[in-house]
């Protein structure tokens, strides 16, 4: 399966939070699985750092993330043409634009989602949680 990781599970997991559920820990966990974090995540933690809705332990954030993705095989995944044009077609259950950059991501590469918000399966998303 293929894991599309959204940006607060992305962030649970560098934290070893307790929030995280334990299938998302499972499904990221299995090495059958490959695991992908979107550009879309970059852009929403560097938003939220300078909007001082998020602080960061290390000053270059956008090193110490790679670094962890790297050492726990977490593969990038660009935000290309055809993800923004499966946006225009998605219907607002969901009004957050990461939200529903990340939905059509999973859907154009089919990928499930491993997300808390459970309400983005209305767009026909495995979710994962």
């Amino acid at each position: 399966m293929k894991l599309l990781l959204d940006t607060h599970v992305l962030l649970w997991i560098l934290t070893e939070s307790s929030k995280l559920s334990l299938p998302v820990i499972r499904s990221y966990q299995d090495p059958d699985n490959t695991v992908y974090v979107s550009a879309a995540s970059f852009w929403e933690i560097g938003i939220k750092i300078s909007l001082g809705k998020l602080s960061f332990h290390k000053t270059d954030w956008t090193a110490a993330i790679k670094e962890e993705l790297g050492r726990n095989g977490i593969r990038w995944l660009a935000i290309e043409p055809a993800h923004c044009a499966q946006v225009s077609t998605l219907p607002f259950h969901h009004r957050d634009p990461f939200d529903r950059l990340l939905v059509a991501q999973a859907l154009c590469e089919e990928m499930a989602l491993a997300t808390a918000d459970t309400a983005l399966a209305t767009y026909g998303v495995k979710i994962i949680w």
